[in-house]
């Protein structure tokens, strides 16, 4: 099995990569930041996943995050991207660009993938949930340990609207709401994923999970533990690199089996 991978996670606004050490989930290198071209047509993003490469002088297995729904290796829409991307092979551009074996993932997917193998959820059996709050709400979820891919479930209806409308931080900000009167509708919304998943775990992820004490404790309601995310700016690389390709697979197969189930401590 491949120890190492390089991660490269693209986003609206910066496509960052660092090659990953996939046992620990720790970066072997210092991260690179590159500005997203605009317009981020197909072909002038896989020009910066070309760069990254070439800044780490990269020859190894490559995985990538995407803010898409990925059906193998196509991305099948285009969240906060240029609308080229929709129904593109990007895990076919990417290879042919950097010449080297390429797989894409669901951005909210790799986060999840990081979690699980490294993060929050490490040891977590059963349905585990990650929802990731930023400009709207990204999701992850994982039956013991097995990825469900590219749910939406920001898309679930709440009081009418999308719950990414209600309850995303941005939705907090653009609606100057407070910490108490924020937390009541993440948790309106957790209850209804409950209902829904009867998850055992939530993990919270995104900018703002970086101030959950501000807000987890409000949630009494949720049955469910509720954590917040451990792996923080780095969730997405480390989770893009657990996706490259293997000998048997995306590695993050193997890797996410040794992370889940009862904890090697217990």
């Amino acid at each position: 099995m491949a120890e190492h991978a390089l991660g490269i996670d693209i986003g609206g606004s910066g496509i960052k990569g660092a090659p990953v050490d996939l046992t620990t989930g720790e970066l072997t290198r210092e991260r690179v930041r590159i500005p997203t071209p605009q317009p981020s047509r197909p072909h002038d993003v896989a020009d910066v996943v070309r760069q990254l490469c070439e800044e780490f002088a990269w020859t190894g297995p490559v995985g990538i995050t995407f803010p898409a729904v990925v059906l193998d290796g196509h991305t099948m829409s285009a969240a906060n991207v240029d609308k080229h991307w929709i129904g593109t092979d990007a895990r076919g551009l990417f290879a042919k660009t950097t010449g080297l074996p390429c797989e894409v993932v669901n951005d909210a997917d790799a986060a999840g993938m990081a979690e699980v193998a490294h993060g929050a959820a490490r040891g977590a059996g059963g349905v585990v949930l990650l929802l990731t709050f930023g400009t709207g709400i990204g999701s992850a979820l994982f039956t013991n340990g097995q990825l469900v891919p590219n749910t939406e479930f920001g898309h679930i209806e709440l009081r009418g609207k999308d719950a990414e409308k209600r309850a995303s931080s941005a939705a907090k900000e653009e609606h100057d709401l407070s910490w108490h009167e924020w937390a009541g509708r993440v948790e309106e919304y957790l209850l209804e994923m409950e209902k829904l998943l009867s998850p055992e775990l939530f993990v919270v992820g995104g900018g703002v999970s970086k101030k959950s004490e501000k807000f987890l404790p409000l949630m009494t309601k949720v049955r469910a533990r509720v954590v917040p995310a451990a792996m923080r700016n780095n969730a997405g690389i480390v989770g893009a690199a657990l996706a490259a390709p293997g000998p048997n697979g995306p590695m993050w197969r193997e890797h996410l089996e040794e992370g889940t189930g009862p904890s090697k401590s217990a």
